[in-house]
């Protein structure tokens, strides 16, 4: 077997990522829109089997931006503001603090990359399209990294191909060098296909998850933690 080569670039989908789910939040969204508790239950990835839209959209049945936008436009009727869009949901639920969104142990591990001299991506599918220019100029994870994809500008989705082309060529590096990270398998294939190191990141064990990225980049602990 071919020794993996040792990663140069961490390159990063941001929603589920570097942004704390949806899913993990139903307790929050419920009190701040003044839901019922417990009336939220779809759990996307952390449980499927909660989920039938979410296991269309695995089926390719449907997009994941029309699965937010279904998600949306039931929270929106649910309070009595019919017509949210995904943007719209986003912006009520997600406080106005954008560095609210972020969990902080990744936060932590994309800043101990760069002080390890790694270069540092985001490669997302709808970052501007779901939060806005205004809320992300506020998040200071997303300052001074190396690249940032996002398909909102370039219209081209994971996991076609081109878009992990477009990252590789953004952060200069071959793709064997840059560990990709993504809590989508079919978006981790995408990277496989691409050529680059893969991390799934598991939303059932988010601290296994950033503690794998972090043994694959060869992080000291107290560096990140």
């Amino acid at each position: 077997m071919p020794t993996r080569m040792q990663p140069q670039a961490l390159l990063l989908d941001f929603g589920s990522v570097i942004s704390t789910s949806l899913f993990e939040c139903h307790r929050e969204t419920e009190a701040l829109l003044g839901l019922k508790r417990g009336s939220l239950t779809w759990l996307g990835p952390v449980d499927p089997s909660t989920d039938a839209l979410w296991r269309s959209m695995l089926r390719g049945e449907i997009a994941e931006r029309a699965y937010w936008a279904t998600r949306a436009s039931e929270l929106g009727a649910a309070v009595g503001e019919p017509h949210w869009d995904t943007r719209t949901m986003l912006a009520r639920v997600r406080h106005t603090d954008p560095n609210h969104t972020v969990r902080p142990r990744v936060a932590k591990l994309i800043a101990a990359s760069r002080a390890a001299g790694l270069r540092v991506g985001i490669l997302s599918n709808e970052l501007e399209l779901f939060y806005g220019t205004t809320f992300l100029s506020g998040m200071a994870v997303l300052r001074d990294l190396d690249a940032v994809i996002d398909a909102t500008h370039t219209g081209i989705l994971k996991p076609d191909i081109r878009a992990y082309q477009a990252a590789s060529e953004a952060l200069g590096l071959a793709p064997q060098t840059i560990l990709f990270v993504d809590d989508q398998f079919r978006n981790i294939a995408g990277g496989v296909d691409a050529g680059m190191q893969v991390q799934y990141f598991d939303l059932r064990d988010v601290d296994g998850s950033i503690a794998a990225i972090a043994a694959r980049l060869r992080l000291p602990c107290e560096e990140w933690q």
